[in-house]
């Protein structure tokens, strides 16, 4: 049988509805500034929808998030959009959504289960695309690893894609990963901490970044630029503003574009289509996906694209970034910033 798109199955859903449905997002906290256009896409998708938006942030603690969870329940949603803090610790929050039959949407990080439905981008590949970015531009010398929080399953995917393709550089001796931390919440001051330590523990002498996201990747250049080390080749994901400025810059080689509208908006309509009883199994693209546990689950993956230097237009041309915030500080840059 043919699959309905996303907004077929919730249109077609809500019509037969006999009231308003409430999908409850549970935040891991606002700290990043992609989660912020996150939340406008699942709100605009739920408005098209004539649904309910209702929201709680977990600033950070997964016993707050269980809490958020109980509440949201609470407040009678019809589905719950989870972006999960810790992977294991959100456990008894997907149970207490079972026991009251409402659906589960694991946003962006996995949730090792097989009841929720597992929404994101394609990570390992965000990781692959990250470290060829690098290696493109240093194919030599020593490595640092900036890795993502160890709570959050989307690190170790990150750190497996990039693996995949600076191992034959590894094994060949043409690179040597000479520091390795995970980062504790993604917080760029603790990403700054560890890049700080390492560059201290081999004299400076490091020659690329492969920072997991934007936030950690800040936090490595700020610890590079105080040591006048700045323009080496840095690695990060989800497009923020100040990292595709970087790249405008020369201070970061790239920024993998998540286009977290798009994301966003799938939530939505995922949402409102198992809340009126479609299974994840009808959603457009969606289709069994095995965890690196294990878990066999219903997933649905998004296309990443690697913005460097030589596609910023792609970023401004997509009203991702105006070409004045791209542009803020940079002379004699790339396009669109020369």
């Amino acid at each position: 049988m043919k699959k309905l798109g996303l907004t077929a199955v919730a249109t077609m859903l809500m019509s037969t509805a006999a009231f308003a449905q409430t999908v409850g997002v549970s935040w891991s906290n606002f700290q990043e500034e992609r989660w912020k256009t996150d939340e406008a896409a699942i709100v605009a998708a739920l408005d098209a929808a004539g649904a309910e938006y209702v929201s709680a942030d977990a600033q950070s603690s997964s016993s707050k998030q269980l809490a958020d969870v109980e509440s949201l329940i609470a407040q009678g949603v019809d589905a719950l959009i989870i972006l999960a803090q810790d992977t294991q610790a959100i456990g008894p929050a997907v149970q207490a959504a079972a026991d009251e039959g409402i659906p589960v949407i694991a946003y962006d990080r996995l949730i090792e289960d097989p009841r929720a439905f597992y929404l994101t981008f394609d990570n390992v590949e965000v990781g692959r695309m990250q470290a060829r970015a690098v290696l493109e531009a240093q194919p030599e010398g020593n490595y640092v690893m900036i890795k993502g929080s160890p709570t959050d399953p989307n690190a170790d995917f990150l750190r497996g894609g990039q693996q995949e393709i600076l191992q034959e550089a590894i094994d060949s001796g043409k690179i040597t990963i000479v520091g390795e931390a995970y980062t504790d919440g993604w917080l760029p001051a603790n990403a700054q901490r560890n890049m700080e330590q390492i560059l201290t523990a081999n004299d400076n002498k490091v020659d690329a970044v492969v920072a997991s996201n934007d936030g950690t990747a800040g936090g490595a250049v700020a610890a590079l630029t105080a040591q006048g080390m700045e323009g080496t080749p840095v690695s990060g994901q989800d497009g923020d503003h100040a990292a595709l400025n970087r790249v405008a810059n020369g201070t970061q080689t790239v920024s993998v574009w998540k286009d977290a509208r798009e994301l966003g908006k799938a939530a939505g309509e995922v949402a409102v289509a198992m809340a009126g009883g479609a299974s994840g199994s009808d959603v457009d693209g969606a289709g069994e996906w095995t965890s690196p546990a294990g878990t066999v689950m219903t997933a649905k993956f998004l296309a990443p694209v690697p913005v460097t230097k030589d596609n910023l237009t792609a970023v401004v041309d997509a009203g991702w970034i105006t070409q004045d915030a791209l542009c803020q500080g940079v002379t004699g840059g790339p396009a669109p910033c020369n």
